[in-house]
């Protein structure tokens, strides 16, 4: 696991560090941790090479960790990002940027522990796929490829993350059968399912996705797809 620690104080990356290390190490975890004092150098390196994970401290006096994760997200959607900071006051902007958790100081060894093995869980779900019938026999889709899918015309057309349209003929129903809570997807109406990783905002009845489409929810599943989201965003990231 690549791991980037971006902070302009020496101090409190170095203890970050040791902290990962320690942690990482008592749980068998392999890492690679690389620290940067400045939003700049740490978009310079990422941009050449992936990162898993980022920790990103929001208060730095050149550019902020906000202003560092929007353009990070310009290239890089998939980055675990996670915010250090002495206040949750950037909660809404943390959402903007698909932050997953902020770590708010001082944070606590079993914090660090905790929010390590809920990453590690989330990165072996990334790499859960569905297998659907092609030309040459099968073809691998990874579930955080997928922005949404629906069905039509006997159809499942499966929108990806890379802009390319994969269909297999297939009920909604046996579609979406091998999908469970822990996948984050939601059908939000007739024959649509989306990603909740892809969600970047909703409003009365539509998902506003990372990409900018809009997906319609049904009047019938309005309240369900609320409730569903902010469990989703409030919960599972646990941002506090």
């Amino acid at each position: 696991m690549r791991i980037a620690i971006v902070d302009d104080c020496e101090n409190e990356r170095n203890e970050l560090c040791k902290r990962l290390s320690q942690s990482s190490f008592s749980r068998s975890y392999d890492i690679e941790i690389c620290e940067y004092n400045s939003g700049t150098d740490f978009l310079n390196d990422a941009m050449q090479n992936r990162f898993d994970l980022v920790f990103m401290d929001i208060y730095m006096k050149k550019e902020s960790g906000i202003d560092t994760a929007q353009k990070l997200r310009e290239f890089d959607r998939d980055c675990l990002l996670v915010f250090t900071t002495t206040s949750t006051d950037h909660a809404l902007d943390g959402f903007r940027v698909r932050a997953l958790h902020y770590l708010v100081k001082p944070y606590s060894d079993s914090e660090l522990d905790m929010l390590l093995d809920e990453i590690s869980q989330k990165i072996s779900v990334e790499e859960k796929y569905i297998e659907i019938p092609s030309a040459n026999g099968s073809l691998r889709v990874k579930l955080c490829d997928i922005l949404y899918a629906e069905h039509f015309k006997h159809c499942i057309h499966i929108h990806c993350t890379d802009k390319s349209e994969k269909s297999v003929r297939s009920t909604f129903a046996e579609f979406v059968r091998p999908f469970d809570d822990g996948d984050n997807f939601f059908v939000c109406s007739r024959g649509v399912i989306v990603n909740l990783e892809h969600i970047k905002d909703m409003n009365s009845n539509e998902f506003v996705l990372d990409n900018g489409e809009r997906i319609s929810i049904s009047r019938s599943l309005v309240k369900s797809a609320k409730s569903t989201f902010g469990e989703y965003i409030f919960g599972r990231r646990d941002l506090h």
